[in-house]
């Protein structure tokens, strides 16, 4: 299982995150439409005509795409 708290900085950090979760889903995470509720663990997604709640723990993984990014 992803961490709660690495995700969350990670989005913070990249703006942009995809998640798969425990069913093989595929969603992405932006920083503007993406909020972290601390007391549940729970992703809210405002999906512009729905809204997702997915607790942490059933996220599998996550990754961020390289392309864009400059190497130090």
């Amino acid at each position: 299982m992803a961490s709660y708290e690495a995700l969350k900085a990670s989005v913070e950090k990249n703006g942009e995150v995809m998640v798969r979760l425990d069913t093989g889903e595929k969603i992405e995470l932006h920083k503007h439409n993406v909020k972290f509720e601390n007391a549940t663990k729970e992703i809210v997604v405002d999906a512009a005509t729905e809204t997702y709640w997915i607790g942490a723990d059933r996220i599998s993984y996550y990754w961020i795409h390289k392309e864009g990014f400059e190497k130090e």
